[in-house]
């Protein structure tokens, strides 16, 4: 729950043991039973339970490189 805590206010991606994720939302509130998610479209309460892990980009990846160098 504290790790939770630390990430409230940050954009994050929610995995749930389902197979479903929802990203480019902001965890808002949290407490011991959900979790409120909000997106540009929608608003989420999502049960602490069903969740299997919270993704936070800390650095954006550098993509490959597409063809030959010289």
């Amino acid at each position: 729950m504290k790790m939770l805590e630390a990430l409230k206010g940050q954009e994050v991606a929610i995995h749930c043991l389902d197979g479903t994720s929802v990203r480019g939302g902001v965890l808002e509130a949290l407490d011991d039973r959900f979790v409120k998610y909000r997106t540009e479209y929608q608003t989420l309460y999502i049960p602490i339970t069903s969740i299997r892990a919270v993704e936070l980009q800390t650095k954006e990846r550098e993509r490959p490189r597409v063809g030959f160098g010289q």
